[in-house]
């Protein structure tokens, strides 16, 4: 498996839009534009920074539009937003957003507690979305979420949501994310899936959107890379949850990606300790401990160090 391997990787970092939304802690405007010039600093080139919804519904993301139009904004670097409607477009639009990105589920249910409407009712508002934004010049990217399975309705038909994604890339998306919103997911049903997927889609247009629930993150996203896939979205210290999905915890943790796209010799472009400070950071900011493995290992290793330089000093 490993032999096919690709050689270079590009990661969609979420951190600052899918993790902090959950937060019980609002992270002020100023924290969340440190938060997204570390991401750039470290070597992250796509970068999810905020959501254009309502501040009723995700009260934690009410600054879109201030941050979006404070980012500073470096050559190189795809900053990203989630645009539910028209209205969200029109606030993307004003903060001067190159990329946006949809979302719906592939289940009825969970889209219903998402966004308060049937998937069919979400194709249609994406019509006020996908086709003027794309008109305005902006790239349009797709989310799919509960391909792996439904909190509310278990398994999802694979044909469900192969037939979701291609209706988002018709309409001009140029890539679906595929997500595993609660975490059930598994090496074989990944395989499955990308194998159903690839009859009738070209590989490069999806990317792989894992939450690490059950501890299966890295070994779905080691799947999707064997497969082919090239794109992985992953937060900064595991950041991340859903909250129409009861007991799903934190997305892939970007740095424990990259420690293993590095030991598999993929190329990813980020600098994996400056990584581990911008965790740091977010874990001050959020004010709980993060759950990304590497962050937290190596978050000991300097501890160790620090004390045993201490004592050497005291001796």
């Amino acid at each position: 498996m490993l032999e096919r391997l690709p050689r270079k990787v590009s990661i969609y970092e979420v951190g600052p839009r899918d993790g902090l939304q959950n937060e019980e802690r609002v992270v002020p405007t100023e924290d969340k534009l440190r938060l997204i010039a570390g991401l750039a600093d470290a070597g992250l080139r796509r970068i999810e920074i905020t959501s254009f919804v309502s501040p009723r519904w995700i009260p934690a993301l009410a600054d879109s539009r201030e941050l979006a139009s404070r980012v500073q904004r470096r050559e190189g670097v795809t900053y990203s937003a989630l645009v539910p409607n028209a209205r969200g477009l029109e606030g993307a639009k004003a903060a001067g957003m190159e990329e946006i990105a949809v979302f719906l589920s592939a289940s009825e249910t969970h889209n219903k507690k998402n966004v308060n409407k049937t998937i069919d009712e979400t194709f249609a508002a994406f019509e006020e979305v996908i086709p003027p934004a794309i008109e305005a010049g902006m790239r349009v990217r797709g989310y799919v979420s509960t391909v792996w399975g439904c909190p509310y309705e278990g398994e999802v038909d694979v044909e469900r949501s192969l037939a979701i994604t291609r209706r988002l890339l018709d309409m001009g998306c140029y890539q679906v994310s595929l997500g595993d919103t609660i975490g059930v997911g598994t090496p074989g049903q990944t395989e499955r899936i990308l194998d159903r997927f690839a009859e009738e889609i070209p590989l490069d247009k999806l990317a792989l959107h894992f939450h690490d629930t059950r501890g299966t993150a890295l070994a779905n996203a080691l799947v999707g890379l064997a497969k082919g896939i090239t794109t992985l979205d992953a937060s900064v210290g595991g950041l991340g949850g859903c909250p129409y999905a009861p007991g799903a915890s934190g997305n892939l943790a970007t740095e424990d990606l990259v420690y293993m796209l590095e030991g598999l010799g993929i190329e990813h472009g980020v600098d994996l300790d400056k990584l581990v400070d911008v965790a740091e950071l977010a874990q001050r900011l959020v004010g709980r401990e993060l759950p990304g493995r590497y962050f937290r290992a190596r978050l000991g290793e300097r501890r160790r160090v620090a004390e045993r330089a201490a004592r050497s000093l005291e001796s």
